[in-house]
């Protein structure tokens, strides 16, 4: 079975600003940390409840860590809803994830 993964467009632009930033330095490291982000996604669309329960940033928030960054999402019947990907650095309490 697989799962679907939908992605908001803030999802998606993170994706890009994170690719942009690293490839800035060096295209392929960049490359190979989204396919790592992408398999992370693929296992959740897979196993949505893989994550850890964020309910204090957002009801029916999860979040899985991939490196340095962070896959927030919510699980769906059918796979998962990127709301987010960010650094692990950031202080999530000027974060919107609605």
């Amino acid at each position: 079975m697989s799962g679907t993964i939908t992605r908001r467009p803030r999802a998606e632009s993170d994706l890009v600003d994170i690719w942009s930033y690293i490839a800035d330095e060096n295209e392929a490291a960049a490359d190979r940390l989204l396919g790592k982000i992408e398999g992370v996604l693929a296992m959740l669309a897979q196993h949505p409840l893989a994550g850890r329960a964020r309910p204090e940033l957002h009801r029916e928030l999860r979040s899985f860590p991939c490196g340095s960054y962070v896959v927030f999402y919510l699980p769906q019947s059918d796979g998962i809803e990127v709301v987010r990907v960010l650094s692990g650095f950031l202080d999530l309490d000027q974060v919107e994830f609605q």
